[in-house]
């Protein structure tokens, strides 16, 4: 059993929790390892179609890298993966779901950012105050919220390392929505459930394209390039099951392949 974090399957769904609440939330090396396995096995299983991560307690989703554990010599060593084992996982094609419930500092906001779609409590913080401590935020974070919020709003909080609350950062444009604490979860789950709803290839084929997409150097060229995950679709079972499923005015039966 995971030491670091806990992991809840609930049908196609995957529920992942940092359990370190007296430490906010903050993850060093070992738990970062830990969680790139659970991460690992998620986007092997076949029955595994969505995925929230969230934090243990109502204070802190993560308050980022452990610097104590740090400073006492813990191992450096991350996962190629990244912090949280999540952080570089830049081909992972399964949505994630970040349910941010409190503080969400330097590594923690990265994680968050990360992820596909942001959910944040009322309670909700987020910073990338590396420079405050001479350090950056080099985990994604100097390059995922340029590319989410643009440039100005982006250099406005990385070189000043300041804190952003949760209506900010939904007027900034990186959260999608922002609930009362006790809301979150189901909200997060809401989110989850829209999602389910769709062929689950083509959720797939979508992040694909629009992720990879960023990257070319024109809007034709990456409406012209033929990704992976959109060759899968147009093979696949649900490809047909869809319009048939609309002609004949029922609910689809999508099996992922």
């Amino acid at each position: 059993m995971p030491e670091f974090h806990k992991a809840e399957r609930d049908g196609r769904l995957l529920v992942v929790t940092i359990d370190r609440p007296a430490v906010m939330n903050a993850i060093h090396p070992t738990a970062s390892r830990e969680m790139a396995e659970t991460w690992d096995a998620f986007e092997r299983d076949d029955e595994l179609w969505v995925a929230i991560v969230t934090g243990a307690g109502d204070k802190a989703f993560c308050a980022g890298n452990d610097l104590k554990a740090q400073a006492a010599g813990g191992r450096p060593d991350t996962p190629p993966s990244g912090f949280g084992g999540i952080t570089a996982r830049y081909e992972m094609v399964k949505p994630v779901i970040a349910a941010v419930n409190g503080v969400a500092m330097g590594g923690g906001f990265e994680i968050a950012l990360a992820c596909d779609v942001i959910v944040a409590s009322e309670r909700a913080v987020f910073a990338l105050p590396e420079p405050r401590v001479g350090m950056a935020a080099l985990a994604g974070g100097v390059h995922r919220l340029p590319r989410q919020i643009g440039l100005k709003n982006a250099m406005g909080m990385l070189l000043t390392g300041r804190r952003v609350d949760a209506r900010e950062g939904h007027r900034l444009g990186f959260v999608n929505e922002v609930v009362p604490p006790a809301e979150l979860m189901p909200t997060a789950r809401r989110w989850a459930a829209e999602i389910l709803e769709c062929a689950p290839l083509s959720v797939r084929a979508t992040k694909e394209a629009a992720m990879l997409g960023l990257d070319a150097p024109s809007l034709r060229a990456a409406a012209e390039t033929r990704y992976e995950q959109q060759m899968k679709l147009v093979k696949s079972e649900d490809w047909v099951e869809g319009p048939l499923a609309f002609a004949q005015k029922r609910k689809p039966d999508w099996k992922g392949k």
